[in-house]
């Protein structure tokens, strides 16, 4: 029996069936390799960023790294997913995945990215406070032209910084 979400509930060593799943770009809910891994040149930009300026990266590393970190994604998230299935919630959040991330033994990387999550729920909670409060102005305009009202960004003007851990030492970095 397969749920809505793409679970196979009958099955007890936890594979998916994506043939219910949208985006499916091969035939007969088989999901093609390059549709489960993250875009390469993702990968490479990330990978660049932790390394010096003049070093290079081989096509087979970046190529490995995707496989890993695309394998790690998928191994976190359906641990998350086994949760909400338990639970019967149809949707993985962000606790989740901290959740997961614990009880997977990645306790260092949990920790991280719940100081992360809270920071991102601190700062959305003050961004739609702010267009609230830009939204009440806006109604107190006696203009009725659009291109007369100001202009807000949607991307913050703090950008959020997510620490990497160094096993080799105790200290930690930003990204």
């Amino acid at each position: 029996m397969t749920d809505k979400i793409g679970i196979d509930s009958d099955r007890e060593d936890h594979s998916y069936n994506f043939a219910g799943a949208g985006g499916v770009s091969g035939e007969d809910g088989i999901v093609k390799e390059q549709d489960q891994l993250l875009p390469i040149a993702n990968v490479g930009r990330i990978m660049k960023q932790i390394l010096p300026p003049n070093a290079k990266i081989s096509k087979e590393a970046k190529e490995t790294m995707q496989e890993c970190v695309s394998e790690f994604i998928s191994f976190v998230t359906g641990e998350a997913s086994d949760k909400c299935h338990k639970e019967k919630r149809k949707t993985v959040n962000g606790d989740d995945i901290c959740w997961a991330l614990a009880t997977l033994g990645f306790d260092n990387y949990a920790e991280q990215l719940k100081r992360y999550l809270h920071r991102y729920r601190d700062q959305e909670g003050e961004r739609v406070n702010q267009n609230r409060a830009g939204n009440h102005e806006e109604k107190q305009e006696t203009s009725n032209y659009r291109s007369e009202l100001p202009r807000r960004s949607a991307v913050p003007s703090n950008p959020l910084k997510f620490n990497a851990i160094d096993r080799s030492s105790s200290l930690s970095r930003p990204l």
